[in-house]
């Protein structure tokens, strides 16, 4: 299968402190990746690395080859707007704009020229609405402001406007770690949805979410990658005895 991110000898560093060091990882497309490990391991850190979310981050520096299609995201002829327009992002607390539930939406679309006419927006947004499984619960509502929705429709009001972008690729910090189990439940089925059409990668630190949703999983321990594989194998038949001891509650 063919490689969407292509990463080798990555290291960042938050001043002189090192958060993840020399990590190597090629992430598919066409699946979801979880990235698990224990709480400062370097996951996050990972996963803003691929649409350069640490460059808003004072005193961070990335090393290291990181490639989407081939192509070198840390080059300096690659404006990160446009990078972030192929590579959403969705946060681990859901944090939609103080706007309406349609400009929500709209606003990435409107940013990046994506809809010649008011028509083509609207369409824009009910459809992302609907990829979201948001649209049968705010179809009335699209003026009311999305801060008044529930966590959990939030957090796909968030999912929505990152997909109006129609973007190749979305990254997720632990979208469900502020959501109760019913929200959680629906988020996870959205995903599986949402990954007939684009590349997914979570971070979770649930590793039973991990375990339902993923084909692939990165474990991370001490900002190293120990060992990165299918899902199914890193669970129940890992190579690495870090690994075996993190999944039985050894180390956490």
């Amino acid at each position: 299968m063919r490689n969407k991110f292509e990463t080798e000898n990555v290291v960042v560093h938050y001043g002189t402190k090192i958060a993840i060091d020399d990590i190597s990882l090629n992430i598919e497309s066409n699946n979801i990746t979880s990235l698990i490990g224990p709480s400062g391991c370097g996951k996050s850190t990972f996963l803003r690395c691929l649409n350069r979310m640490n460059d808003t981050i004072d005193g961070c520096a990335v090393s290291g080859k990181l490639l989407l299609d081939n192509e070198d995201i840390y080059s300096d002829n690659l404006d990160p707007v446009d990078l972030r327009a192929k590579v959403g992002m969705v946060f681990q607390k859901p944090n939609p704009f103080p706007k309406s539930i349609f400009e929500n939406i709209a606003y990435g679309p409107k940013i990046h020229g994506l809809a010649k006419s008011k028509a083509e927006l609207n369409d824009i947004v009910l459809e992302s609405l609907e990829r979201a499984g948001l649209i049968d619960e705010v179809r009335d509502r699209l003026d009311d402001s999305a801060t008044g929705l529930s966590g959990g429709q939030q957090q796909r009001i968030c999912i929505a406007r990152a997909i109006a972008v129609n973007p190749e690729v979305i990254l997720m910090d632990e979208p469900c770690s502020a959501l109760d189990p019913i929200a959680t439940a629906v988020i996870e089925e959205l995903l599986d949805q949402l990954s007939k059409d684009f590349k997914i990668v979570i971070v979770t630190h649930s590793m039973a979410q991990a375990a339902r949703v993923s084909n692939k999983t990165a474990f991370f321990h001490l900002g190293k990658l120990v060992e990165f594989g299918e899902t199914q194998k890193i669970f129940t038949n890992p190579e690495e005895e870090r690994t075996q001891n993190y999944i039985t509650g050894r180390i956490g």
